[in-house]
């Protein structure tokens, strides 16, 4: 199985979204990780057939997936990272409309829900209507839906967006399980969502990719060191203006800094081992964080 982007470019008026991106995807999952505004969002709806490219070619195992049509969609499933639903319908009933607007036959779209409400954890709530469910249940429906016609290819668009930690991890476990024998292309700005879970990350920005790799990968490719040191309160903000600070913890007369800089910024600095949210925070200029919906 081989999903393959040429060149692709996505033009509106004069930004370019998406600019000439090039990358082969096989089984696994890959995490497209970047701020919001990166163009990940485009991308994906051109993976979908949502959005046709201003330039470029996107194939599967060799075929223009457009000149596919209905025969790409049948082997691909889309939790976009807004999903429309009838919020009086009951997560059951929901499943199955999904299944018939896939051209799914009744007998196997009933055994289907069945089994995807026991994997995603619904069983429970498959009687309670759409409108009465947590975030996360919302969320567990929507990869459920996605997962109807056991896609090939599997595209999930921040799809932990305005979840707790607990229900992203439930997630991040839940998409690794289904992750078996398809490619799932999951876009996030929040790390930990691909650190533990992505074969393969991509960095987007600004509508391209500006590397591609392992954790570890990505982590080799800083050009700078991670450091640790002790700054008083009065200096703080200087620290903060003329360094990439990816941490601070206040102590009694000041704060621990973690500064990522070519240069030791205290003689007393300690080197650190650096992280997957160090490399972001070097990249793209902002810290990664749980709760900071805007990186």
């Amino acid at each position: 199985m081989e999903l393959k982007i040429m060149n692709l470019t996505k033009q509106f008026a004069d930004l370019t979204a998406v600019d000439h991106i090039s990358l082969t995807m096989t089984e696994g999952v890959y995490g497209l990780l970047g701020v919001n505004g990166a163009g990940k969002t485009t991308l994906m709806r051109m993976l979908c057939t949502l959005l046709t490219p201003t330039e470029g070619k996107i194939t599967f195992n060799g075929k223009d997936i457009f000149l596919m049509d209905g025969d790409y969609r049948k082997i691909l499933g889309y939790l976009p990272q807004e999903f429309g639903f009838y919020p009086e319908f009951t997560v059951n009933d929901y499943l199955l409309y999904i299944a018939s607007l896939k051209g799914i036959r009744p007998a196997v779209a009933k055994k289907r829900v069945r089994e995807l409400t026991v994997k995603t954890g619904l069983s429970k709530v498959s009687g309670r209507k759409m409108k009465k469910l947590s975030g996360g249940m919302k969320r567990r429906a929507g990869i459920a839906q996605a997962m109807l016609n056991n896609p090939k290819i599997l595209i999930l668009d921040e799809p932990t967006a305005g979840l707790d930690p607990n229900e992203r991890i439930r997630f991040r476990n839940l998409i690794s399980e289904l992750s078996e024998d398809r490619l799932v292309l999951l876009s996030t700005h929040i790390v930990s969502d691909v650190e533990y879970i992505a074969n393969d990350i991509l960095l987007m920005k600004d509508g391209g990719i500006l590397h591609r790799g392992t954790a570890a990968d990505l982590i080799q490719s800083m050009p700078e060191t991670v450091w640790r040191c002790f700054v008083e309160k009065s200096k703080v903000s200087s620290f903060m203006k003329k360094y990439k600070v990816s941490n601070i913890r206040s102590e009694p007369y000041g704060a621990q800094l973690r500064i990522i800089s070519g240069e030791k910024p205290l003689p007393d600095a300690v080197e650190e081992e650096a992280s997957l949210e160090d490399v972001f925070l070097y990249y793209f200029g902002e810290k990664a964080g749980e709760n900071d919906a805007a990186i």
